[in-house]
């Protein structure tokens, strides 16, 4: 089964506006619920068993179940009769905001994420089931908010059905991510092509083995005037004004437009780099470690994370082999006779071998490693380097490769 994810925008009426905001406002408060819910349940288990807080205690009895998604769904059926307002979005919508509670409690099981927090906003609802043929001409056709008009900026690929609505509202405006499936067996992309290496960095946003430096974006940086001066007027506005009101949503703006900027840069990239090779190695950094650095606003603001899934998609939509190594070490190995130089200051920009006395750029030593490190994963499949994109005669490419 393979599966896409398509975005459009919507022309939407002040009426189905204000319909739209409520179902948000209705799931906000369903989520705030249940995580209170489950909140004061596992608070209920932490206290002494031999006494009890002076300040404040939850009494729960001890026999009462652990709030479960489950549980919650057939809580929410009884509450829909004493508070009506919970009528008003579809039913499956409300089951799609206790499901996601559900999934970031596990992620803080499974993936070590943070304890789940209350929401101020609430920015999308999902409706899991659409009719395959609800997208007519220009429009979508949503239960209980009836046909919504698209910017139709793209066509849906023939033979994908609307399986799965995403309603989104942000600063700029209402969009809709339709989730498209097909019934098709899509193989593995195997090894083929001429390969290189990527290394990602501060001082200049990438380097690859071909000895290409690419700058950094610096967005943030390009608008952080801009928003410090919004920021600011912010500042002396009285809270839920008109004027507060409009300066916040230009300040959002301006941070939606950040975005934008940054991931169109990274899809150009993207495409740059596949239209030079057959199969892309790139260093598997640690960001969690780096985003509590001593250099996290740069670190957050590269966003080499989010580049990296850009990466990984456009080289399977390529039909591009891709892989990850390990980055450990790859700034202090020497490319040309593997000798390991010791670690070198971030001013230290010249990699200088002392064995062999080879000399580079040391962004572009260590994306030559992360390249050796990339073919040597690829054992016996190696050999098929010489195949595929047409880099110049065999002979070339196996120079190249070796």
């Amino acid at each position: 089964m393979l599966s896409l994810n398509y975005q459009y925008k919507l022309k939407v009426t002040k009426s189905q506006a204000s319909t739209i905001n409520e179902w948000l406002d209705v799931c906000k408060t369903v989520y705030n619920f249940a995580l209170r819910e489950r909140k004061d349940w596992v608070n209920s288990r932490k206290c002494p068993i031999d006494r009890c807080s002076i300040d404040s205690e939850y009494i729960i009895p001890a026999d009462a179940a652990r709030p479960t998604y489950a549980n919650q769904c057939k809580s929410l059926g009884k509450a829909k009769k004493e508070f009506p307002r919970l009528n008003i979005p579809q039913s499956q919508v409300l089951q799609q905001t206790l499901k996601t509670l559900d999934e970031a409690f596990c992620n803080m099981w499974k993936k070590g994420f943070g304890f789940p927090r209350f929401k101020k906003k609430m920015r999308s609802f999902v409706l899991p089931q659409v009719k395959s043929d609800c997208i007519q001409g220009k429009t979508i056709t949503v239960p209980k908010l009836g046909k919504l008009k698209l910017v139709f900026s793209r066509k849906v690929p023939e033979g994908f059905i609307p399986k799965q609505v995403r309603v989104i509202k942000k600063a700029s405006g209402y969009y809709v991510n339709l989730t498209l499936q097909c019934n098709v067996e899509v193989p593995e992309i195997p090894t083929h092509g001429y390969p290189i290496g990527i290394d990602l960095g501060l001082n200049q946003f990438l380097a690859t083995s071909e000895g290409e430096l690419i700058k950094d974006h610096k967005f943030l940086k390009k608008y952080q005037g801009k928003l410090k001066l919004l920021q600011q007027k912010l500042k002396n506005k009285k809270k839920g004004s008109r004027r507060w009101r409009d300066i916040s949503r230009r300040i959002a703006r301006t941070y939606e437009k950040i975005t934008n900027c940054r991931k169109d840069f990274f899809y150009k990239i993207a495409h740059h780099l596949c239209n030079q090779a057959g199969m892309i190695f790139v260093e598997d950094l640690n960001l969690k470690a780096l985003a509590r650095s001593a250099l996290r606003k740069a670190c957050l603001d590269v966003a080499w994370g989010t580049f990296v899934n850009i990466l990984s998609y456009v080289c399977w939509k390529r039909d591009i082999y891709f892989a990850k190594v390990k980055a450990n070490g790859t700034s202090q190995i020497c490319p040309e006779c593997g000798v390991n130089c010791g670690k070198k200051k971030l001013s230290q920009r010249v990699h200088k071998c002392s064995d062999c006395g080879y000399q580079q750029d040391r962004d572009i030593a260590a994306v030559m490693v992360v390249k050796k490190r990339g073919e040597s994963t690829l054992g016996t499949r190696g050999r098929k380097l010489a195949e595929g994109n047409g880099f110049g005669d065999e002979a070339e490419v196996l120079s190249r490769a070796t």
